[in-house]
Formats: structure tokens, C-alpha cells, sequence
């Protein structure tokens, strides 16, 4: 399914309010549609605003107004929320815990998990874990080597969380409830990844239609007997 309409910049992250609507961010514009990918909302945002997710009402979205992937003391974290029916911003909560740059969010029901961005030469990624109004809980050691810029996508589904990574392969961290690493494997869910409530994701991918014209679309994936996701489309993009 293609999303209506080009944009300057790439794709970052989807999400849907499980009945009629997605929801795709492209860097520095928002934008909302039906299920057909017909555009129902557009709305003009800071760059950076990253991964997304939907949670009673409201999305949910990882800014980062400074640098990523830098010491301590250069990133600008916040999590901005846009009302889901008029995309309206309706709060803004500053996260300086994500020093590295918040890139990505997702949401269990109770807590929402915010990650991000990572410099070179660090070998594990960071979770950080937030109560339902913002205040900070902790910061969760995900045992999973170096990525290449840290973790770009998130989910939460099938009592599992999910990151997806940029890199050369793209990798997918599977991690528990309790943030222990399950599983890691070559899969690109770096530019969207969510969790549907009948069992099957919705994975983005990203396009180009000509000079400054980038496109996004979804395609759709299952959890395999192993545990992991695995693209229902057939072709290059299935791995």
C-alpha cells in the first residue's frame, strides 16, 4: 500500500490506530491516512521528528531538535503529541534522558519506550522507559553489539518489544518484556514498524519518485515458527 503524495525528505516511522487510519512520518512533515493510503491530514513539523506510535487518542512522536549520534550534550530529545483525528499538536514532553537523540517510540498500553541514536563505538543500545505521563523510569542496557546509528523504528506486540536498525544488513532486536535481547537477525524495519492487535506488522519501506519526491509504503508481515518476522510480499524486498 502506497502512501498518496512525494516528500522532501525520507520515511521515519508508521503507526495506526487499529480501526481506519495510518499515520507516517516524513522527517519533517506528518501525515495521515486511510487505509487506501489516500492522505485524509497533512501538517508541517520540526526537523527532526522520527518514529511514531498511537496510543488512546493521540500520536506520539520522537523529535530530536540537536544532533544525533554524538556525546553527551548535543541532542535535543523531546516526544511531541498530535491529536490522531486533526493532527493538532497537543503537548510537548522534553526527554534529555535520550542523549544521543530521540529517534524512535513505542507504547506497551501502560509505559511508552523511547530509543534513538548511538555514536560510534558503542557496543550496546539504550531503552528508555517513561510512564504515561512522561516521567522518567529508567534507561534499560539492550545487549546488542553496535548498530549503525542506534535503533530507528520500535513496537510493541506479541509481548515482545521491536527495533528496527539502519546498517548494511538492516537488523531487527527482538527483546522481552523484562528488556533482554531474544533475538537479532537481518530484517529492515528501519524506516516503520508496528504491531498489529490481530498479530500481523505492518513494515515501511521507502521510495524515490525524482529529485526531492520520496515516497512511502507498507508492506505487510507475520511472525514465522522461529519467532521472527518475515515479509508476506514476495521479491527483492522479502528478507
Amino acid at each position: 500500500m502506497e502512501c498518496e503524495g512525494t516528500y522532501a525528505k525520507h520515511l521515519q516511522g508508521i503507526c495506526t490506530n487499529d480501526r481506519d487510519a495510518i499515520y507516517w512520518c516524513f522527517t519533517d512533515v506528518l501525515v495521515k491516512t486511510d487505509l487506501a493510503g489516500r492522505v485524509l491530514c497533512r501538517v508541517a513539523v520540526a526537523d527532526h521528528h522520527g518514529d511514531l506510535c498511537h496510543h488512546d487518542g493521540k500520536v506520539y512522536v520522537a523529535v530530536n531538535l540537536g544532533k544525533f549520534n554524538q556525546p553527551a550534550g548535543q541532542a535535543d530529545s523531546w516526544v511531541y503529541v498530535y491529536d490522531a483525528d486533526t493532527l493538532a499538536e497537543v503537548a510537548r514532553h522534553r526527554t534529555p534522558e535520550l542523549v544521543h537523540g530521540a529517534g524512535g517510540i513505542a507504547c506497551d498500553g501502560e509505559r511508552f519506550v523511547v530509543v534513538g541514536g548511538l555514536p560510534e563505538g558503542v557496543y550496546e543500545n539504550y531503552a528508555y522507559e517513561y510512564d504515561a505521563s512522561f516521567t522518567f523510569q529508567r534507561r534499560h542496557v539492550l545487549e546488542s553489539g553496535y548498530t549503525f546509528l542506534g535503533i530507528q523504528t520500535a513496537t510493541f506486540a506479541a509481548e515482545h518489544w521491536w527495533f528496527g536498525c539502519y546498517g548494511n544488513p538492516q537488523m531487527l532486536l527482538k527483546v522481552d518484556r523484562s528488556f533482554q535481547l531474544v533475538d537479532k537477525w537481518k530484517f529492515d524495519g528501519s524506516l516503520g514498524l508496528v504491531g498489529l492487535a490481530d498479530g500481523r506488522f505492518l513494515i515501511g519501506r521507502g521510495g524515490k519518485a525524482g529529485d526531492n519526491a520520496l515516497t512511502g509504503r507498507i508492506l505487510p508481515a507475520v511472525v514465522d515458527g522461529a519467532g521472527r518476522l518475515q515479509l508476506q510480499a514476495d521479491g527483492p524486498d522479502a528478507r
